[in-house]
């Protein structure tokens, strides 16, 4: 299908449309017709109820949205699971310049009157928080004035079936938590593994804004591996290379993470990674990171 073009031939805002069907929802036609006729370029559909967490085609159509597109559901809760959940998805998408837009409910956020509706929205859920410490903190109090202890008395009492259940809601929290942000890391990760080390990776990651050790890194992909929702590929030893290989591979991998950045770019991220220039000097030049570069082709770990 060819793309939409404006009057300058320049393309539109891509419209992408999310569809959550319920299992229990035998009649979904209605909000495919309605994210058709919003003029939706492509439909995402996700069968699943409203209260799971786990949602492997959001979290597909989220990590492939880019500055300028448009997030279309036809209501609010087809998207997120509570007012808290609606906003971090949306301030995710505000942060990359993703836009988002419900046909039945007042919000758009490319529009005023939609971002102040979202902002409503969030005093909404800052009232909600407010309000359910203060129960907690109403019911704690009253407890204790009876003599009880605040608290999970299983876990006091070193209940094995209560261990075994909050252990296991903090497993599905830290999935839960991993899912979401997969897609701001999970593709680079993708692109350097297993030829490179797991350092380099965490390197490159870190040199984008992300905070991750080696230990994090590889459990959250082992995690991820587990649930089958990444290749097990990824957790392949990489190749033993020589210690002298070590600039070779970090050039590569930069590159690879970024195939936009010239010379002197490569040149300045391994300045600003405190990475001694190869051969000596204060700087990197340009022409040494060419060598690497030719030299990473030669081992097959980039492709010109």
């Amino acid at each position: 299908m060819a793309k939409r073009q404006t009057v300058n031939d320049q393309p539109l805002q891509r419209l992408m449309g999310y569809a959550r069907i319920s299992t229990d929802d035998h009649v979904h036609d209605t909000q495919l017709d309605e994210l058709r006729a919003a003029g939706c370029d492509r439909i995402y559909q996700e069968h699943g109820s409203g209260a799971a967490h786990a949602r492997p085609v959001l979290t597909k159509l989220l990590g492939e949205l880019t500055a300028g597109d448009v997030l279309v559901v036809v209501r609010l809760d087809r998207l997120a699971r509570s007012v808290s959940h609606l906003l971090q998805v949306i301030q995710d998408l505000h942060d990359r310049g993703v836009h988002f837009r419900s046909i039945r409910d007042p919000i758009d956020t490319s529009t005023p009157q939609g971002v102040f509706s979202l902002e409503v929205l969030g005093a909404v859920a800052q009232l909600e928080r407010s309000l359910i410490i203060e129960r907690t903190k109403a019911g704690i109090k009253a407890a204790k004035a009876r003599g009880k202890l605040p608290g999970n008395p299983g876990l006091r009492e070193r209940r094995p079936e209560a261990i075994a259940a909050v252990s296991k809601a903090r497993e599905k929290l830290y999935l839960d938590q991993i899912l979401s942000s997969s897609r701001t890391w999970l593709p680079l990760v993708q692109q350097l593994r297993p030829k490179h080390s797991w350092q380099n990776v965490v390197r490159v990651l870190n040199r984008r804004g992300q905070d991750w050790t080696v230990e994090r890194l590889r459990r959250a992909v082992h995690r991820l591996v587990r649930e089958k929702r990444a290749e097990k590929d990824l957790l392949a030893r990489s190749p033993r290379r020589p210690p002298e290989d070590h600039l070779m591979q970090l050039v590569a991998a930069i590159a690879i993470a970024d195939p936009d950045l010239s010379l002197r770019d490569i040149a300045t991220e391994l300045d600003l990674m405190g990475e001694p220039p190869k051969g000596g000097g204060r700087k990197w030049q340009p022409s040494s990171v060419r060598d690497l570069l030719d030299e990473a082709h030669r081992f097959g770990l980039i492709r010109r």
